[in-house]
Parts: C-alpha cells; sequence; structure tokens
C-alpha cells in the first residue's frame, strides 16, 4: 500500500459544509464512467447510479486556467515579484482543494483544501500557497522544483450524508469521515473521489486507510466502521504540469505581439 496518500488531502476551515488552448480537461464529466467502470447514466436532472441512488449533475467549474492561475501564483511567490491579476474564469464559491505532485511518478507535494466555500480568484490563491508553502507533512516547496511540479485543482460539489459507510461509489465520490478516536475524541479526514481507484483500494480499505489517516490507532473492527459518519460528496479536477503551464504562457505571449 503506497504511503502517499495516507494523510492526503488535508483541509482547513469549516468541516460542515474547456478546454483552451488545447489542453483537455482531467475531470469527470456527467455520463462518463468513473476509473472502476461504474457508469452512469444521464436522464432528467440527475444521474442513476450503479448502486440505486441518484446524484445531481456536477456544475461545470473546473478549467484549465485555474491550473494556470495557481502556478502564476506559486511562481512569482518564489521568484519575488509581483502576483497575477485577477484571472478571466468564474469567481463563483466553491469548496476546494489545492495539490501539489512532483516528478514523473507524481509523488505528492503538498495538498490543502476547504469545506467553506471560497470564491475561487481568492480561494485559488491562498490554497495554492499554503498548499506548496505550508503542508506541514513537507518542506516548502522551492524555486528549483517547479519545473518537476503538477497542480490539480479540485471543485468540490452535492455534498450528502451518506446512510452508512459504503453510502457511496468508488471513483464517483469523495468521501469526509467523522469518528471519536480511542480516546474519545471527535476526529476528521477526507480523501478525494480519485485516490481509492488510484491506489487500487476496495470500499473497506479506503474507510481503514482514512481512519489511520484521522488517527486512529487502536484495531478496526466491524463495529468501528459501522460508528463513523460519512459525508460523500463530488469533485471536478483538473490538472496541469508546469510544461504545459509554460507552453500556454509562450503561446500567449506570442498572440500579443503586434507587428508595424
Amino acid at each position: 500500500m503506497s504511503n502517499n496518500y495516507q494523510h492526503h488531502n488535508n483541509y482547513r476551515g469549516s468541516s460542515t459544509s474547456q478546454q483552451m488552448n488545447g489542453l483537455r480537461p482531467h475531470h469527470l464529466q456527467n455520463g462518463d464512467c468513473g476509473d472502476d467502470g461504474d457508469c452512469y447514466r444521464r436522464g432528467g436532472g440527475s444521474n442513476r447510479l450503479t448502486n440505486g441512488y441518484s446524484v445531481k449533475p456536477l456544475d461545470n467549474v473546473a478549467v484549465p486556467d485555474m491550473c494556470i492561475f495557481c502556478f502564476e501564483v506559486l511562481d512569482c511567490e518564489l521568484n519575488n515579484v509581483e502576483a497575477p491579476g485577477t484571472p478571466k474564469f468564474t469567481n463563483d464559491a466553491y469548496p476546494l482543494f489545492v495539490t501539489w505532485k512532483t516528478g514523473r511518478d507524481k509523488r505528492l507535494r503538498g495538498c490543502i483544501g476547504t469545506f467553506s466555500a471560497m470564491h475561487l480568484h481568492n480561494g485559488l490563491r491562498e490554497y495554492a500557497l499554503t498548499s506548496a508553502l505550508k503542508d506541514s507533512r513537507f518542506a516548502p516547496i522551492a524555486r528549483e522544483e517547479l519545473p518537476k511540479l503538477t497542480v490539480s485543482v479540485s471543485i468540490l460539489q452535492n455534498f450528502e450524508e451518506a446512510h452508512g459507510y459504503l453510502d457511496w461509489t468508488l471513483g464517483v465520490h469523495g468521501i469526509r469521515i467523522e469518528f471519536l478516536n480511542e480516546r474519545g475524541y471527535k476526529r476528521t479526514a477526507t480523501y478525494l473521489p480519485q485516490v481509492a481507484t488510484e491506489q487500487g483500494w476496495d470500499q473497506t480499505q479506503t474507510i481503514d486507510s482514512l481512519l489511520r489517516k484521522g488517527g486512529y490507532r487502536a484495531a478496526i473492527t466491524p463495529e468501528t466502521r459501522k460508528s463513523i459518519k460519512l459525508t460523500r460528496y463530488r469533485s471536478q479536477e483538473i490538472q496541469m504540469n508546469y510544461k504545459e503551464y509554460r507552453e500556454v504562457l509562450e503561446r500567449r505571449a506570442q498572440y500579443g505581439k503586434v507587428q508595424c
């Protein structure tokens, strides 16, 4: 079992609640199949999942410019230059996560977000830096690491209280759990939708890993799992690596040139 996600997707804040320039958004569209093959069909105002319950369609929010903006914010911070101006994508409010990975194997380098709905311009500006520089599991990202980075932006939607710890679908839902640890203290932990399928876990393995991530140290029993309060949610994820980011900037610079 990989260690990359044992503490993945830390978050801050409240515990409740287009392609452009030839780059293809890496998020799950309504009507597609998840990585586990759990397909869902179009139908009316919701989509019917194979386990029998419905989910509302996702708002189409995530766009490549969000990744570009996160790279620009971090690039400016590490090079001590003026921060980028106001981006052109929507400034609607959503819960969000920013994840930084490094190298060809995309090792986790920082991941922090919030379950509080934030206006996206300020939210992505804040969490691009918080995730890169203030994730307590890692040293701050250094300037020389920039060319190796990949950034992912996750926009969270459709929060629903689950009926039991298995009332969610692999590859479709992210999950947030609340539980009491062995000392009786309330703890929380979350995984974004892609984590379980990337790691090859089934639902029970995901729950057990999430309990450990949240600090549960005692033996995990069926009763432990049944005591969990689980909230499921969905996410649009968009990702981009540094090379793609630089290519977009160069194309935009070329478009901006004017000949006399």
